[in-house]
């Protein structure tokens, strides 16, 4: 898998601009290659989560998994986010400040780290 350098940089300053909330999205893929971020309505975002209503997220194919911010920096899943990811899609990347091109982290639904290439 894959993911475009766009999404990644896209996902930075959503997160910049959340800040000193966390932002939250899910993932869209095709063909291997993560390409677009998908919002859901209703999301509640603070200082220490991003809870999204999954029963609210829009009907389509595609969703691979979430990315969300954690302001703090640490780039590494919570317990609630661990949980998150069992119970939805493959793919789960965390972003930290200072929300940069090198402070991303991807896991797989387990919450262990994989390698995903961000590619053009």
């Amino acid at each position: 898998m894959k993911i475009r350098r766009g999404v990644i940089e896209l996902v930075m300053e959503s997160s910049k601009d959340s800040l000193p909330n966390e932002f939250a999205a899910f993932l869209k893929a095709k063909k291997e290659v993560i390409y677009e971020i998908a919002l859901v309505p209703g999301t509640i975002s603070g200082e220490r989560s991003a809870i999204m209503q999954l029963w609210n997220r829009p009907i389509d194919l595609g969703y691979v998994g979430t990315i969300h911010s954690h302001p703090s920096g640490v780039i590494y899943p919570s317990e609630d986010d661990k949980s998150l990811y069992s119970k939805f899609g493959n793919i789960h990347i965390i972003v930290g400040y200072p929300f940069n091109l090198y402070s991303w982290r991807p896991f797989n639904n387990e919450g262990i780290e994989i390698n995903l290439e961000m590619i053009q």
